[in-house]
């Protein structure tokens, strides 16, 4: 079983900058990827970005690339995603997920319970 913690969120003014991190315990056997999720009041849940165990391969959305950056430390079994430029857009519950494809949005496992990422305009 594995838990995934997420931090870093709150409120920011548009423009401005947030880093999320997210530390994973336990064991999971063939599920290293890791990824971002969010869902909006009213939306989807969308894929933002998802890397592979290596931290060479990465996966960005159409709305977040150019802006967020995710990133790992497997030492301390923690993924970060660095927001930049951010938009009342994206404002939004950000997940993180545990699964055994980087890109595959729909073969995430495991799953933490969230935090808040609101951009005021």
């Amino acid at each position: 079983q594995v838990q995934l913690v997420e931090s870093g969120g709150g409120l920011v003014q548009a423009g401005g900058s947030l880093r999320l991190s997210c530390t994973a315990s336990g064991r999971a056997r063939g599920n290293t990827a890791m990824g971002w999720f969010r869902r909006a009041p009213g939306k989807e849940r969308e894929f933002v970005a998802g890397i592979h165990w290596s931290g060479v391969y990465t996966y960005y959305s159409d709305s977040v690339n150019g802006r967020f950056t995710i990133s790992r430390d497997n030492a301390k079994s923690t993924v970060f995603l660095q927001m930049n430029g951010l938009k009342p857009e994206d404002t939004a519950v950000y997940y993180c997920a545990q699964g055994p494809r980087y890109s595959d949005s729909s073969a995430y496992v495991y799953w933490g319970p969230g935090t808040q990422v609101t951009v005021s305009s």
